[in-house]
């Protein structure tokens, strides 16, 4: 059963990747028009390498990490002292939540249909 609820995570962790990057590039112009987002809303695209570091690693079959690879993403995720945070991570998550749980669930009932006979 591990291996089919590593699998409903995995495509979880994959949806909420995608709500990132597309709460990432459905703001403003990228390049010389660039404008940045409000703080406390999710950041928006200039070069693209944000959007474009965001993977789903699967840790285990228990486990799956979304994260960004981009050496910005934890200041904009979290802020610092100068500037607020402009989080698009945990708002992904947070509403993604329900499709994951419901992903899961539905794996782990095909799983008991499936070994009951």
């Amino acid at each position: 059963m591990d291996s089919v609820v590593g699998k409903a995570l995995f495509v979880a962790g994959e949806s909420i990747a995608v709500e990132a990057q597309l709460s990432i590039t459905r703001g403003a112009v990228s390049g010389k028009g660039h404008t940045p987002s409000s703080p406390g809303e999710a950041p928006n695209n200039d070069t693209g390498r944000l959007a474009g570091q965001i993977e789903v690693l699967q840790k285990s079959d228990k486990l799956v990490v979304v994260t960004s690879e981009a050496p910005h993403s934890t200041p904009l995720e979290f802020g610092t002292s100068r500037m607020a945070a402009r989080p698009f991570m945990r708002p992904a998550r947070d509403k993604m939540a329900p499709e994951a749980q419901r992903l899961v669930a539905d794996a782990v009932d095909r799983f008991s249909r499936k070994s009951r006979g």
